[in-house]
């Protein structure tokens, strides 16, 4: 049994979720909340919850405001975004300040109950559509990566470490990649362990954020010539 928080100001999406929760996480309760201020007087006095799933266009908090807040008010509270907005250095700049998935509102309901368990078993979702999308050579959007220490460091990895790197940054586990890539989960862990000290990223979401810096189909291809 889960205990889920909602924060998004539109009935129909909070009934759909609900409708969602209690058909695929049996014993589960899904609490709402209209407003960021809502939200936090919600998790206040639920101290057990397991998830809060946050809009990213509440009529008290706009764009990634609303996390920001929440991560440094209940820094342990699991935080995901659900989002309208699909861009993908919003869901880069999302998961940088702590967000542990982000799911697009479009997500179908057999793809929002698989998110919401992966994201309920400590996993990290990203969605995948949004992901495989090439990152812009060039951006107008500051960085708090090094454009040119990223291209080193990536140019760094194997063939074989560009498409681990490639599969994690749409959100797939050790496991799903291993199937993906018909490889061992083992060797996988070796390549995600040479994949992080190579680019010196602190954890896997580090070396999601670094790769959506750059167009990974960009290395792989280079590979070929």
């Amino acid at each position: 049994m889960y205990s889920l928080l909602v924060a998004d100001d539109h009935p129909l999406f909070r009934d759909a979720l609900q409708t969602v929760i209690s058909g695929g996480l049996a014993g589960s309760q899904l609490l709402e909340a209209e407003s960021l201020a809502d939200a936090i007087a919600l998790v206040e006095a639920n101290a057990e919850l397991d998830l809060l799933l946050l809009d990213l266009s509440l009529p008290d908090a706009e764009g990634l405001e609303g996390l920001t807040r929440l991560r440094e008010e209940f820094p342990s509270l699991p935080v995901a975004v659900v989002s309208a907005h699909q861009e993908r250095q919003l869901v880069l700049d999302a998961i940088t300040l702590g967000a542990v998935g982000y799911i697009p509102k479009s997500t179908p309901r057999e793809a929002l109950l698989a998110a919401l368990t992966q994201i309920l078993e400590g996993q990290l979702y990203l969605p995948p559509d949004v992901m495989r999308r090439p990152a812009p050579r060039a951006s107008s959007v500051p960085s708090a990566v090094n454009p040119s220490s990223t291209s080193e460091r990536l140019a760094r990895l194997t063939d074989k470490q560009l498409e681990v790197l490639a599969c994690m940054t749409t959100g797939m586990s050790n496991k799903h990649i291993a199937r993906e890539l018909l490889i061992a989960e083992t060797t996988v862990k070796t390549h995600v362990s040479a994949i992080l000290r190579k680019l010196n990223a602190t954890s896997r979401v580090h070396a999601i954020v670094i790769a959506g810096e750059e167009d990974l189909s960009f290395y792989r291809a280079n590979r070929t010539r």
